[in-house]
């Protein structure tokens, strides 16, 4: 079946549909990994939006429940060069295309990738629609388009009650405290196997009930959308940052604590997706290679002197990757340090909070 990728400047690109075949209009953006393509589906900080592949092939490995990371799929759509029709790998449980059926998540394959690429990169991420109906009225879905928004992001993809995750480790633990704004499997995972009992808190929790808690540590996850859209949020994390509790945060945590300080962030015009990106650690001058996903930045000279310093660097374009607060036991990273499906490079940060916890303050 025919399928057509419409952008908000009026381009058009035909292709395959693959998926579902419903009609979706989501914020287009691009992920250059090779591989973890699942992993991505299943992300939730890609609520509202629909990924283009860089990789020309994608799902050759198929699909393997256990490695989600979330219970279903978040995006809006899958754009692809080519979709493997025979996935070949000892794991797999169905193919990306039964996938996205199950999960009637709308996709196309055939197009120029590369090509799509190129305009995101050039005139910056902008909305499109995935369709079947070949009798679209241009006109009308332009407006549809200029119009769409990402609403209520990180309200749709929280949890909605408190969850425990126990340790995988026998013996003493620390009790963390995982602030849901969108977060990954993986991050319980990380904590859980270095001997942390794990509750996870829906967003819209206020700081007093998880301080009640008497958790060692508090973490901030990742999640999607705007920062700054979210100021009951930021004023809760605000209460946190001023107790003396040890704090790390991810992503939009690392972000929404830097607002909650009096820092300031900004729209990237295509942001970092991919699984390849290169960050310099200010303190010791080792480069990273990290997993990232975010379309918004902290500004760095927007940090409060006497607050807060940087503590990682893109190496590439020179953004804030990381915040260190001064007289807090707080960091937070704009890189995803638990990277599944790799590269591992950052897992150490988990240890580096851990230690925080078993430090008397």
């Amino acid at each position: 079946m025919k399928a057509f990728l419409i952008l908000e400047d009026g381009q058009i690109f035909s292709g395959e549909s693959i998926g579902s075949t419903k009609d979706s209009i989501s914020e287009i953006v691009f992920n250059t990994s090779m591989t973890g393509y699942l992993e991505v589906l299943t992300d939730p900080s890609y609520a509202g939006q629909a990924v283009v592949m860089t990789y020309p092939l994608i799902g050759n490995y198929g699909i393997c429940y256990e490695d989600m990371e979330s219970d279903k799929s978040w995006v809006s759509g899958f754009i692809v060069r080519e979709m493997a029709k025979l996935p070949s790998n000892f794991r797999c449980d169905v193919s990306t295309h039964q996938f996205l059926k199950e999960q009637d998540i709308p996709g196309i394959q055939g197009i120029d990738t590369r090509a799509l690429t190129k305009i995101l990169r050039e005139k910056g991420t902008m909305n499109g629609l995935i369709t079947t109906n070949e009798n679209y009225d241009l006109e009308e879905v332009l407006k549809q388009l200029k119009a769409y928004r990402v609403k209520d992001a990180i309200k749709t993809v929280s949890c909605k009650e408190k969850t425990l995750y126990p340790s995988e480790k026998e013996g003493t633990s620390k009790k963390v405290a995982l602030l849901d704004l969108g977060t990954k499997h993986s991050i319980v995972r990380c904590l859980t196997k270095r001997g942390m009992d794990v509750t996870v808190y829906p967003a819209a929790t206020k700081a007093e009930e998880i301080l009640k808690d008497n958790p060692d540590g508090i973490m901030l996850s990742n999640g999607p959308g705007d920062p700054k859209e979210c100021q009951d949020i930021i004023e809760e994390i605000k209460k946190l940052y001023d107790s003396e509790v040890p704090i790390f945060a991810i992503c939009l945590g690392h972000q929404m604590m830097a607002l909650a300080n009096g820092a300031n962030t900004q729209k990237m015009k295509y942001g970092h997706r991919g699984a390849n990106h290169p960050v310099k650690n200010l303190e010791t001058g080792k480069v990273y290679i990290s997993t990232q996903n975010h379309g918004y930045v902290v500004e760095t000279d927007s940090l409060p002197e006497g607050i807060a310093d940087p503590l990682f660097l893109n190496v590439n374009d020179k953004t804030c990757e990381g915040v260190r607060y001064k007289k807090k036991k707080i960091f937070t990273v704009q890189f995803h340090p638990e990277a599944c499906a790799g590269p591992l490079d950052c897992g150490f940060l988990f240890d580096e909070f851990m230690k925080m916890m078993e430090v008397d303050t």
